[in-house]
């Protein structure tokens, strides 16, 4: 039972890196894990089904925020920052990916559209990335930088939830932690990240690396031919921006959020209502599949949780380690790497791991703060990496918009590698220094 998630982590791993359709390779991990749990196949696929209703916020989540930066996109607004980008940084590669993990940053805390920006954002400077020979994987990384550790480390927008997730698990299972703590728990952890990401800028992707030329850009064509100055549905667009992010903030809810976005947009004829129809369509386009990938995601998730495989996975790591703190704290994140792998949801895995962690991390003496390192990082790790994470669903969608750029090997495979291992040992050294 306890080697149920790795198998079935394993089998979702291997089908991505062999190219099979990510939903298809979610499911038939699913299914393996059921059916290795002792379920029957139709009863795996119930509790498949069944499961996926815990991601159905998340999902509508993602829809909502597509049909508001399509609503964005609308007026012209961000023609006139990829004018500006294009203007400015042509030519300077470092200094636009920086530019572009800077944006991405932006989308957890100050404008709270998550992944929904990139497809309206990216595809148009496609062109100008292929012209400065500038390699996607190094785009992929700061994209993924700007839609994680905006959260790890800042207890706003999304980091609110995040770091209020934390809390709330350690506090359900009988340990408690302040708020302050919660950020100074993920501050060790998060810095591993931003040195992942300047090895990745600096280092692993500095060299040119040339796409085909003759390959044809349309969203490109359409933004940029355009000139847009700024005018008061501009203004209206920015106030409309301000009010999401203050009932975000305010409700915790992406929902509301995203309705009071669109509300307003439409009230003051922003976007014509006329049009209401055409942007809602659009929005779901665009965040369509990977909400779904979520749900499925969010089934198989289910399917760990409910037979009972994470549970065994954990007792069975932690039953040999005695009082060996470091080794303990190494186990943990390694577990938690493998079950938000398979997940492939931060927000989703906090939860799972905090009821299974506390109690080990109070029996082997690690102080609150140590422990909520150990939750926070166990979360985040595998989010950048998984084949079901919006974190990199939402780089691929964006890069991969004239068919050159492949989800798993340059996206899920380089910030695999920049960000896991620097989470994975920066959590570690928090959690003993703590």
């Amino acid at each position: 039972m306890e080697w149920v998630v790795v198998i079935s982590v394993l089998i979702m791993t291997v089908l991505s890196l062999l190219r099979v359709n990510v939903i298809i390779a979610i499911i038939l991990a699913a299914l393996t894990a059921g059916v290795l749990s002792g379920l029957s196949l139709v009863d795996s696929i119930e509790m498949l089904v069944s499961g996926m209703g815990g991601a159905s916020n998340t999902a509508l989540s993602y829809i909502l925020l597509g049909a508001f930066a399509v609503a964005i996109s609308y007026t012209g607004i961000t023609t006139i920052l990829v004018n500006y980008l294009i203007r400015v940084l042509t030519g300077k590669k470092t200094m636009m990916l920086l530019a572009i993990a800077g944006v991405a940053s932006f989308s957890q805390n100050l404008i709270p559209v998550h992944i929904a920006f990139i497809p309206i954002l990216i595809p148009p400077l496609l062109k100008l990335f292929d012209k400065m020979r500038l390699d996607r994987r190094g785009a992929a990384v700061a994209l993924t930088f700007g839609l994680k550790a905006p959260y790890i480390m800042i207890p706003a927008g999304f980091g609110a939830i995040f770091h209020g997730i934390i809390i709330d698990g350690m506090e359900q299972n009988g340990s408690a932690l302040t708020d302050s703590e919660a950020v100074l728990a993920m501050l060790v952890p998060g810095s591993g990240m931003v040195l992942g990401l300047l090895i990745a800028i600096f280092v692993t992707y500095r060299k040119d690396r040339s796409y085909d030329e003759n390959s044809e850009n349309v969203v490109e064509e359409k933004v940029t031919s355009s000139n847009v100055s700024f005018n008061i549905k501009h203004v209206w667009t920015l106030v409309a921006i301000v009010a999401a992010l203050a009932v975000q903030l305010v409700t915790s809810n992406l929902i509301l959020g995203a309705l009071t976005g669109l509300a307003i947009m439409f009230l003051f004829i922003v976007v014509p209502f006329k049009d209401g129809d055409k942007i809602v369509t659009e929005g779901i386009g665009m965040m369509g599949t990977i909400a779904f990938v979520m749900l499925v995601a969010s089934g198989f998730g289910n399917i760990l949780s409910e037979t009972g495989s994470v549970d065994a996975l954990v007792e069975v790591s932690s039953g040999f380690l005695g009082d060996n703190k470091p080794l303990i704290a190494f186990i943990l994140l390694l577990v938690g790497l493998v079950v938000t792998l398979g997940i492939g949801s931060s927000f989703g895995t906090i939860p799972i791991i905090a009821a299974l962690f506390v109690p080990i991390c109070m029996t082997a003496g690690f102080s609150p703060l140590a422990t909520a390192t150990l939750i926070g990082t166990a979360g985040a790790l595998g989010d950048a990496g998984s084949p079901a994470s919006d974190s990199t669903l939402g780089p691929t969608s964006g890069l991969n918009a004239d068919g050159m750029h492949n989800h798993i090997w340059d996206t899920c495979v380089p910030t695999f590698i920049h960000f896991n291992i620097p989470l994975f040992l920066f959590g570690w050294l928090g959690a003993i220094i703590f």
